[in-house]
């Protein structure tokens, strides 16, 4: 069979095999984090979060058609779309790593022998399913994200360079760059990440094409590559839109003409310059010119997927973030102004302190039939700077003190002690190119262990989220929780030191082919790291990012095929010693990691996502406002309402895009079955630019103040409602925190907030103090639907929200599962936790019969946020409802809450929140006399606290330094809580056995945690 027949085959080969993996894996219905957002956006041509990726909704779109109408299938058929794209990477990586293996092993002109081309399938195949069952790559082939769509561009790209490569000298060969650079161009309306591979390509050419091959043109090569990136990546990705913009501000504000034409005219003589261009080189018979001008007009072309997003900001679609309806917005979106700019060569380390503000120029919105000024863009001045600033959170930023102590804990400085450019750097090399990239590559390649919360980025030598070869871990005494953890996936460095092998072997035969890969490992990998320039914690694990980096070093874990045999050729003939190689490589790559990763990436009996923003949703009351934040309660929800059309009635504010002006006036529009919120500010008195912040300013006034009174204060125009500074500036400010609405109980009771049974319990003023030091937009916004909702739409806010965007009015949210609802009952100044109160009967019938359960119990695989965020939080409404019903007067509906945790909610115990739940259900079990539940709880909180004690005193032991002290206490409490809780429900017997355990480890730890 002939050499290209075989390796096609298998190429699909390797298509098939994935893309069977990947559904076989997939998750049913929506995932976490972005995943909701894109699948509602697709399937319904919305507009998601900056900088949108117009060409994957698209392609969304086409896959959701083939739920024939059934929307419920939907996010599979998307997922699907996911999974075909991850396999037909896989299946292009063959190709690669083939041609590249073709390169090292026969020379130009040479005869193929049956035993390289062995040889050279055999590498290909390990090194393409090797990256196929790699952790991150799996996980974003499974549900419905960019990354896959986006690792398929790079991986076409690359493989196309190559086709190039091998027939360069052919009449047409250049046709692969202008396909390379249309593929470019469509990928930008997908990620950017693809946009890194430049630096590759550009010297994958120069080394084909240049017959002067030295080491300074090898230079100038690199750098010529990183010019022609930052010319698409700026120029034509970025500065074309600017440029559009401006000179739409001159035909709309100067020439008096709409909206648009300038853009449109700044594009006509954009396509105009090109085509001259292309003309220009053909007839002045210029080959370089005419590739270059044709290649721009192909990214141009695939770049104009980017018009689908001011057509649908137009179209007023329900999800349409930042409404980037004209050039100037569309700039802002595609850049994420709105997240701050980040200093990269020079600017202040976390401790500089502001001086001065400069004004940078004036920022524009769309006006009613001009362009209006909406402020000046500004920048800080500080009082001392220095070059490559790492820590740099900036004073006044949100995460300002959180990340500044992070620093500090993280570099070990004292509180006084000042940040010096050495420790600029430690930090960069530490966390920054370590923790936050090193580690997520040792995943991929040597193994790793569970992922705790925030642990792994936290914390060095934590075992939560860290990787490990698995080769010494029997000898750590490490916690069972870790060693039977799905998460943990020991793979004993195999797929490294294959990997690594094949990078020397590839070094030691074809330099210059293995500095190509190099530079593809090193933008993709650590340039991502310098680029993005992370300052403290990030919401979640950010490997994703870093696949295409991955994705080199899988081209070496093939390439370690060929340096295996050629160690083997020393003994063995050239067939034995290649079916050797082949054998023992697939044995430490694809199936090892296909044995150890499956458990960890099996999503098809997954459902959390879906049910868990079902059950936000059916926790409301009808025509609710539900107050939420957060990407992993947001885009849930938005899939849920937008997709399955689960309560529509419901109108879903997220108070964290709740700030933008654009978000506010989306608010006083109906969307779907529910209306405008009641926001009765006119947009004048919250655009950009206007009530931006408003400062609390103690005006004494005595008691508390009606808040329509404090609203209209804040909002007024008058003069004499605003402060006047030094500058001449005036502003709006806040006269007092305390703030009422005066209740009529007839008229809660006519709106259905409560029922006339619960008429007694109502109070004749809501009054609270707002625990603000300033009022932002969101607040503003929140502030005019209380002043004027009058009781006649449900307010609610789901029970995950921070409790500063409650803004005070905790003594009135009751639970009534997963969210508060706002009840102007009587505060009940008795109760500590004011957020354990229930509507206990209301919460009763919707625990009981129509939430879902997203088959906690039953599923195969539970990710980090399904066990680290939402088991504490269902763990808490279960015992918050059992409580409840008892106080209200109601034991036996809280045995059957009790018996409804058993049937759905698995025992698993995945953080400290989690432990403290049980322990508190096994109190109320005991109190209901329920007495083999409470002895489940005591048993599955004792086993989980003294496997983490035994942990603690072996690091006490043989690591000190390592160990938490703050868990160790935790542990302790905890397991003198279950000491205190069975010895006051007169379980005597195993009480006394507890105290025993409880003393053995206290005498343990004497000394050591005080």
């Amino acid at each position: 069979m002939r050499y290209t027949k075989i390796n096609n085959l298998l190429g699909w080969l390797c298509f098939a095999i994935a893309t069977v993996t990947y559904i076989l894996t997939l998750e049913p219905s929506v995932s976490f984090w972005d995943c909701g957002e894109f699948i509602a956006c697709a399937y319904r041509l919305q507009v998601s979060h900056q900088p949108g990726y117009p060409l994957f909704a698209m392609l969304g779109k086409v896959f959701s058609l083939l739920s024939l109408g059934d929307n419920t299938k939907v996010p599979y058929f998307t997922n699907m779309g996911s999974a075909l794209a991850s396999g037909a990477t896989i299946m292009f990586l063959f190709w690669t790593i083939t041609a590249l293996a073709k390169k090292l092993l026969v020379k130009t002109g040479e005869a193929l022998t049956a035993a390289r081309t062995l040889l050279i399938m055999g590498a290909g195949l390990v090194g393409a399913l090797a990256f196929a069952y790699t952790d991150t790559f799996w996980f974003s082939a499974v549900e419905t994200i960019v990354f896959a769509w986006s690792s398929l561009c790079t991986a076409i790209v690359f493989w196309a360079i190559l086709k190039w490569e091998a027939h360069a000298d052919e009449p047409g060969a250049d046709k692969w760059l202008v396909f390379i650079a249309y593929v470019i161009g469509l990928s930008i309306g997908i990620h950017l990440l693809n946009l890194l591979t430049i630096p590759a390509l550009v010297l994958v050419y120069y080394f084909r094409r240049n017959k002067n091959i030295t080491t300074k043109n090898t230079i100038v090569a690199f750098l010529l590559s990183i010019a022609i990136l930052f010319v698409v990546q700026y120029g034509i990705r970025g500065y074309t839109i600017n440029f559009a913009a401006h000179f739409d501000l001159f035909f709309v504000n100067t020439l008096g003409l709409g909206f648009g034409t300038g853009a449109i005219f700044f594009f006509m003589i954009l396509i105009g310059s090109i085509v001259f261009g292309i003309v220009y080189s053909i007839r002045h018979k210029k080959p370089l010119l005419n590739l270059a001008l044709v290649c721009v007009a192909f990214i141009y072309f695939g770049y104009s997927s980017f018009v689908y997003i001011p057509i649908r900001a137009t179209a007023n679609t329900n999800l349409d973030n930042a409404h980037p309806d004209n050039a100037f917005t569309l700039y802002g979106y595609l850049n994420r102004i709105q997240y701050g700019e980040t200093p990269l060569l020079y600017g202040p380390l976390f401790d500089a302190k502001i001086t001065d503000v400069k004004e940078d120029g004036t920022l524009y919105q769309k006006g009613d039939k001009k362009y209006e000024p909406a402020g000046t863009k500004q920048s800080y001045v500080f009082d001392h700077n220095t070059i490559m600033p790492r820590m740099w959170t900036t004073e006044g930023s949100e995460s300002f003190a959180q990340g500044s102590q992070f620093y500090k804990d993280w570099l070990q400085l004292g509180a006084n002690d000042v940040p010096t450019f050495a420790d600029n750097l430690k930090w960069m090399f530490s966390w920054q190119m370590y923790q936050m990239y090193a580690r997520y590559f040792m995943w991929n390649f040597a193994g790793r262990y569970s992922d705790d919360d925030f642990e792994g980025q936290t914390n060095m030598h934590g075992i939560g989220g860290n990787w490990t070869t698995g080769l010494f871990d029997g000898t750590k005494h490490l916690p069972q929780a870790i060693i039977h953890s799905n998460t943990y996936t020991p793979l004993y460095a195999l797929p490294l030191i294959i990997g690594l092998l094949g990078m020397i072997y590839h070094f030691r035969h074809r330099k210059r082919d293995a500095l190509v890969i190099t530079l593809l490992f090193f933008f993709t990998g650590l340039a991502i790291v310098l680029y993005v320039n992370q300052a403290n914690i990030q919401p979640r694990e950010r490997d994703y990012s870093y696949v295409g980096s991955f994705y080199a070093f899988a081209i070496w874990i093939g390439l370690g095929v060929l340096a295996l045999a050629d160690l083997a050729q020393r003994r063995l003939n050239a067939k034995l010693s290649a079916v050797t190689a082949i054998v023992i490589c697939v044995a430490v790559g694809p199936v090892l990691l296909a044995n150890k990763e499956w458990k960890n990436h099996d999503r098809s009996t997954k459902w959390t996502a879906h049910d868990m923003a079902y059950n936000y949703l059916i926790s409301c009351p009808k025509n609710a406002i539900l107050f939420d934040m957060g990407d992993n309660n947001t885009y849930s929800l938005w899939y849920d309402q937008e997709v399955e059309g689960i309560r529509p009635d419901v109108r879903i504010v997220n108070l964290s895009l709740l700030g933008a002006d654009w978000s506010i006036k989306q608010m006083q529009r109906k969307i779907n079955e529910a209306d405008a919120l009641p926001i009765t500010m006119p947009y004048d008195k919250y655009k950009t630019g206007t009530r931006d912040v408003i400062r609390y300013n103690d005006a004494k006034i005595a008691g508390y103040t009606e808040l329509k009174d404090v609203f209209d204060f804040i909002t007024s125009d008058d003069k004499r409602t605003q402060v006047t500074y030094d500058n001449g500036a005036t502003e709006n400010y806040l006269p007092t925190k305390k703030l009422k609405i005066t209740i009529d109980p007839n008229e809660v009771i006519k709106n259905g907030v409560v029922g006339l049974n619960q008429k007694n319990r109502l109070t004749d003023t809501l009054q609270w103090n707002l625990p603000l030091p300033y009022i932002t937009k969101e607040n503003l916004a929140m502030l005019d639907i209380l002043a004027h909702n009058n009781w006649k739409r449900p307010i609610c806010f789901v029970t995950s929200i921070g409790s500063e965007s409650m803004i005070g009015l905790q003594p009135y949210l009751y639970n009534e599962g997963f969210v508060y609802h706002l009840i102007p009952f009587k505060p009940d100044p008795t109760t500590d936790d004011q957020l354990s109160k229930t509507n206990s009967l209301v919460m009763y019938d919707n625990l009981m019969t129509k939430f879902k359960w997203g088959n906690y119990k039953n599923a195969r695989y539970l990710d980090q946020q399904s066990t680290q965020v939402f088991y504490p939080q269902l763990v808490s409404m279960f015992s918050d409802l059992s409580l409840g019903l008892i106080k209200d007067g109601h034991p036996d509906p809280a045995r059957k809450v009790l018996h409804k945790y058993d049937q759905v909610i698995p025992d698993i115990n995945p953080n400290l929140m989690a432990v403290q739940g049980k322990i508190t259900l096994a109190d109320t079990s005991y109190k209901l006399n329920e007495l083999s539940m409470g002895n489940k709880f005591v048993n599955s909180v004792l086993s989980y606290v003294t496997d983490q004690l035994n942990y603690d005193y072996y690091l006490l032991q043989n690591d000190p330094d390592k160990l938490n002290k703050r868990d160790a206490k935790y542990n302790l409490s905890f397991l003198n809580g279950i000491v205190s809780v069975t010895h006051n429900n007169q379980q005597t017997a195993l009480s006394n056995k507890l105290m025993a355990q409880l003393n053995d480890y206290e005498s343990k730890f004497k000394g050591t945690l005080e």
